[in-house]
């Protein structure tokens, strides 16, 4: 088996060796996992999983291996189903970056329509259900508790997120988006107070999920990178706007959203919001968390277009990533006022 990028197996397997004999049997496979689109993930063995930041990243804060070590471990201990933290390392030699090491969870990643279709009604409907009870225990969890008081700053959180996003935007503008600066002045015009404070999962949505094909339960969330202590509210915003606005936009390209939503015979943002609400609080009004989650979204997606018009990414769709940005950024436009 060839070695994919990012690995250096020998080097790996004495640093294992080393650090937790007996843990990982020789002779030492791995297999890059498709579809992340910032850290690396590979299958050791195909029982462990490595996960490692992309390959010439020089900006440790951005990847944090340990931040990701850090709430899977603290979460393991909760009903939150993640995978179990087995080790990190944060020496450089290694692989030249830090990286950590987990147990492999069995189960599915649904990532596109053809997988969902042929689940059934019922069956997208139960997936989408303990998709929204698992965020629900996530949100619930006491994060002090679990030893996670210090993993973020939640006083001024929203206002940081609409500076930080706006900060991305003005490293990646090529063009002009007049609606880019309306929906940054309406959001910081109109910041609602937090409701509460909990963990935020950052990029909660169906495809950073493992499902157990047999139980149709979570079996594991992934992807922690952008985790930390805030409004949860947030992490209900970017569902809806992944489950609802993505599936709205009518371009002819949805590289991210594509299997999601009631277009894809899943129950409707609402039905999603009133399970929630079953188990943990929910706001009367999550309009500024939809805008502040497609005025994200939209700025990540122009990121992707302003490397591809440099010739710094390639690959199929990408051209056409573009297209989405400025009817994200009018969604969100029409979210903070209540029109969408």
């Amino acid at each position: 088996m060839t070695t994919p990028p990012g690995l250096d197996l020998p080097r790996l397997a004495a640093y294992l060796d080393a650090k937790a004999p007996g843990l990982v049997s020789a002779p030492l496979r791995a297999e890059l996992v498709a579809g992340g689109r910032s850290n690396l993930t590979y299958v050791l063995n195909e029982v462990f999983v490595l996960r490692r930041p992309p390959l010439g990243h020089v900006l440790a804060t951005a990847h944090d291996m340990a931040r990701e070590y850090r709430v899977i471990s603290a979460l393991g201990a909760t009903m939150v189903p993640v995978p179990e933290a087995l080790l990190l390392c944060t020496d450089d030699s290694v692989l030249g970056a830090p990286f950590y090491l987990m147990a492999r969870v069995p189960g599915v990643v649904l990532r596109n329509r053809s997988q969902t279709d042929s689940l059934g009604e019922d069956n997208r409907r139960r997936i989408a259900f303990a998709m929204m009870d698992t965020l629900a225990q996530l949100h619930l969890v006491d994060y002090a508790e679990v030893g996670l008081a210090d993993f973020g700053r939640p006083e001024g959180f929203l206002e940081r997120q609409v500076r930080r996003w706006t900060g991305q935007l003005d490293k990646s503008r090529s063009r002009d988006l007049p609606a880019a600066d309306t929906l940054r002045e309406q959001l910081a015009a109109s910041i609602p107070a937090s409701p509460r404070t909990g963990i935020v999962h950052g990029d909660y949505r169906l495809d950073n999920l493992i499902v157990d094909p047999d139980t149709l339960r979570v079996a594991a969330v992934l992807d922690w990178e952008m985790a930390t202590i805030g409004d949860p509210l947030t992490d209900l915003g970017l569902l809806l706007a992944y489950w609802n606005v993505l599936n709205r936009l009518k371009t002819g390209v949805n590289p991210i959203a594509d299997g999601l939503g009631s277009d894809a015979g899943f129950p409707t943002g609402d039905e999603l919001l009133r399970r929630y609400a079953r188990s943990a609080p929910l706001s009367d009004d999550l309009h500024w968390y939809v805008g502040l989650a497609c005025y994200k979204l939209a700025i990540v997606l122009e990121g992707i277009h302003f490397r591809y018009i440099q010739g710094k990414t390639v690959g199929a769709g990408f051209d056409r990533i573009g297209e989405l940005v400025p009817p994200l950024l009018e969604h969100g436009i029409a979210a903070i006022n209540g029109e969408s």
